[in-house]
């Protein structure tokens, strides 16, 4: 799975994270590569130092916050 092992250590490491609770955490592989006040700044960070190697930029967040998407998204006539 994409991103299985950063996502892996977001999860462990998320009690030390949080200390830096609403930046956005720059993770490749195990290794917590910095915190970032927007997201993208964090991504040009990524792509900068680990070019187009999968790295996940994820907000840090005690309480995740559930999104749904649909692909069947059609005209909204209001």
């Amino acid at each position: 799975m994409a991103l299985e092992r950063e996502i892996q250590t977001y999860q462990k490491e998320l009690q030390n994270l949080l200390q830096h609770e609403g930046k956005f955490v720059l993770i490749h592989e195990s290794d917590i590569a910095g915190f970032f006040e927007t997201y993208e700044d964090a991504i040009k960070a990524g792509y900068e130092k680990y070019g187009l190697q999968p790295f996940l930029v994820k907000r840090v967040q005690a309480v995740e916050q559930i999104q749904y998407f649909t692909r069947d998204l059609i005209e909204c006539h209001i």
